[in-house]
């Protein structure tokens, strides 16, 4: 996977750009034609793989989220926050979008990404969440693009083999550090948490001295935090 991940980024980055007049036209097109289409039909359709292309073992969805610092945030208004970019079910289609997104180290403010799998929402009161938690790694500015960039293509290549236990993943752009972490359904399975702190520190690098920190999403609705009162691993 992880092969198919490196050959196809330069193939298809720039795919999208020669192609951008045409799919403008056929953009509009296609908005003209769905307005015409009687409202029973515009049930979502499903995304799969295209012709040749490399599939991936779940589908997964990209969304950003950003808010004012110091306003209290009810699950709610966190809700109407966050947008949904995409979802994309191969490799070439990753990239067809990660190839035109931000870098979190150029994001500013208070932001996030985050890349779950599709049909569940980065909430903590999400049904495939409400009984998990997250690994948390803190790291100092400068270091954001590159971790996560190698969290995601370890999360898409099936690198944690611990089933179906991941959900997805978080960076979190912050004033004075960036913030990364990887959701998982069970928090109470200390085994498949452990493997997936082993593989995180694997798969980033991570100098044997790393603060990791995991909060169960139980404590973050009680606390409305998602980074304080964690518990700490080394």
């Amino acid at each position: 996977m992880n092969n198919k991940f490196g050959a196809l980024k330069d193939d298809d980055s720039g795919d999208h750009d020669q192609n951008e007049e045409n799919n403008t036209q056929k953009d509009s097109e296609k908005e003209k034609n769905d307005r015409e289409k009687p409202q029973t039909t515009t049930k979502r359709k499903a995304v799969v793989p295209g012709p040749a292309e490399h599939p991936l073992q779940y589908n997964y969805t990209f969304w950003y989220s950003r808010r004012t610092p110091g306003r209290p945030t009810s699950s709610q208004s966190y809700e109407q926050n966050i947008k949904q970019i995409g979802t994309f079910a191969s490799v070439e289609q990753f990239w067809r979008f990660y190839s035109h997104m931000v870098r979190p180290g150029d994001l500013t403010g208070h932001s996030d990404f985050h890349l779950f799998k599709e049909g569940i929402k980065p909430m903590w009161e999400d049904d495939a969440n409400k009984n998990g938690g997250k690994w948390i790694i803190r790291l100092r500015k400068g270091l954001a693009s590159r971790c996560w960039e190698n969290l995601i293509l370890a999360m898409l290549g099936e690198q944690f083999m611990v089933g179906e236990e991941i959900c997805g993943a978080v960076v979190s752009v912050r004033f004075q550090e960036d913030i990364i972490s990887i959701w998982n359904k069970t928090a109470s399975d200390q085994a498949t948490t452990a493997r997936i702190r082993d593989t995180l520190r694997r798969v980033l690098n991570l100098p044997p001295n790393t603060i990791m920190e995991y909060k169960t999403h139980t404590d973050s609705i009680k606390d409305n935090s998602s980074f304080r009162n964690t518990k700490i691993t080394l």
